[in-house]
């Protein structure tokens, strides 16, 4: 198994995590919401609770880990369970926002409307 190719794509997901991170960051900042249509706004309220809720499950995560006995794993198995676990978060953050939420896409959606008048 060659473990140099699994380094960089396990270096490449966290890029990548960044980077949607930072694009999510400059759209909701670079956007006029005051020209926004019903369907931007709530789209991009969801796209925040998305991201808010993969940070809760990230550092439930992390207090789950911080009590694990690491001494039979090595340095290599941890990064490759922490690349898969890291997908996982994002992709049952994301459905959880789809499919019920936490009702906070919908308040800060209602809040914006009566902001910019829509």
């Amino acid at each position: 198994m060659d473990v140099g190719n699994l380094s960089s794509a396990y270096a490449e997901y966290y890029q990548a995590q960044n980077t949607a991170t930072n694009a999510l960051s400059e759209s909701i900042k670079n956007k006029d919401y005051n020209t926004a249509s019903e369907d931007e706004l709530l789209g991009a309220c969801k796209q925040f609770e998305a991201y808010f809720l993969e940070q809760v499950f990230k550092a439930m995560q992390k207090t789950v880990d911080a009590m694990a006995d690491n001494s039979t794993t090595t340095n290599y198995t941890n990064s490759m369970v922490d690349y898969f676990r890291d997908g996982a978060i994002t992709s049952i953050a994301q459905t959880s926002t789809d499919n019920q939420g936490l009702g906070l896409a919908q308040t800060l959606y209602e809040q914006m409307k009566r902001n910019y008048n829509l």
